[in-house]
C-alpha cells in the first residue's frame, strides 16, 4: 500500500451546474467517470438535498465512484469580522477534507486512487473549493489538480428567463447580497449569495428584478418584474421557501430602469 500523505493526490474539481444531472458537459462525466472517490461537504439533515444532488449526478452518470461525505464545521453567519471568519472556516474545511483524502486516495493493488469534488456551478465562481485545496497543500499535501468547468447559476438564471446576462454595450456586475449597496449608479448587477433580501435595500422601485431559486432542480422558482412591485412579495417568498426547505440557493439580476439595450 502507498502513502498518501505523502504521495501526489489527483483530485478533479469538477463544475457540476445549477443543479440538474443534465447540466454536466460530456467532459465533466467523463472526469466524473474517471474517479474513484468523490468528496462532499454534508451540511446537516437541513440541507441533505446538496448531497443527495451529488448522489443523484454519481447514479446518473458515474453510479461506481464512491461519495465520502465529510462533516461541514460550523461558523458563524454574522460575524463582526466576516472575512477573518470565512478564513477560519475554510482552515477547518482544509484539515477535515485532507484527513479524508489521505484514507481514501491511498493506492491499492490497481494503483494510485483519484478523487473528485463536484462543485455547485463553477468552480471559478463564489465557490470556495480551489482555495481550500490551496490550504490542503499548505498542511503539506502535494495535489494534482485539474479543473472541469460547468454552469453557472448565472447561465441558468438568464437561461430559465429567456434573456442574455449583459444589454448591448453595458457592464455587468457580479456582486453579493452583502455588498449590492455599493454598485455604481446605474449598472446592471447579477446577485449571488444573498442572505436576506438586499433588493429591498439597496434596489430602486422601478428597476427590474429577475429572480430564480433552486435552477435546474424540479423545486425551481422564477419571478421577474419590478422591484417596486414584487419585491416586497419575493422576500415573503424567498423567508417561506427557506423555512419550508431548510436552505436555499437564489440568484438575481437587476436592472436599472432609464436604460436601454441600445448600443453606445
Amino acid at each position: 500500500m502507498g502513502d498518501a500523505a505523502s504521495a501526489v493526490l489527483a483530485i478533479d474539481v469538477i463544475g457540476m451546474g445549477a443543479g440538474s444531472p443534465a447540466h454536466l458537459t460530456l467532459e465533466a462525466i467523463e472526469a466524473l467517470r474517471g474517479a474513484d472517490v468523490v468528496f462532499a461537504l454534508d451540511k446537516g439533515e437541513a440541507k441533505s438535498d446538496l448531497l443527495d444532488a451529488r448522489r443523484a449526478i454519481l447514479a446518473a452518470h458515474a453510479p461506481h465512484v464512491e461519495l465520502v461525505a465529510v462533516p461541514d464545521p460550523p461558523r458563524d453567519r454574522d460575524p463582526a469580522d466576516y472575512g477573518g471568519e470565512v478564513r477560519d472556516w475554510h482552515r477547518a474545511r482544509a484539515e477535515l477534507l485532507h484527513d479524508a483524502m489521505v484514507r481514501s486516495l491511498t493506492a491499492d493493488d490497481r494503483g494510485p486512487r483519484r478523487g473528485a469534488f463536484l462543485v455547485w456551478g463553477d468552480p471559478s465562481l463564489y465557490d470556495s473549493t480551489l482555495r481550500i485545496l490551496d490550504r490542503i497543500r499548505g498542511l503539506g499535501a502535494t495535489l494534482d489538480v485539474r479543473v472541469i468547468p460547468g454552469i453557472t447559476a448565472v447561465q441558468a438564471l438568464t437561461a430559465a428567463h429567456a434573456t442574455t446576462l449583459n444589454r448591448i454595450g453595458r457592464p455587468v456586475l457580479v456582486t453579493t447580497g452583502r455588498r449590492l449597496g455599493e454598485r455604481p449608479a446605474g449598472t446592471d448587477a447579477v446577485v449571488m449569495l444573498d442572505g436576506g433580501a438586499a433588493w429591498l435595500d439597496h434596489a430602486a422601485d422601478d428597476e427590474e428584478i429577475l429572480w430564480g431559486a433552486y435552477l435546474g432542480t424540479p423545486m425551481q422558482e422564477l419571478r421577474r418584474g419590478r422591484v417596486g412591485d414584487i419585491g416586497a412579495e419575493l422576500a415573503d417568498l424567498k423567508a417561506a421557501l427557506r423555512a419550508e426547505r431548510g436552505w436555499i440557493m437564489d440568484i438575481y439580476l437587476l436592472r436599472p430602469a432609464g436604460t436601454t439595450d441600445a448600443g453606445e
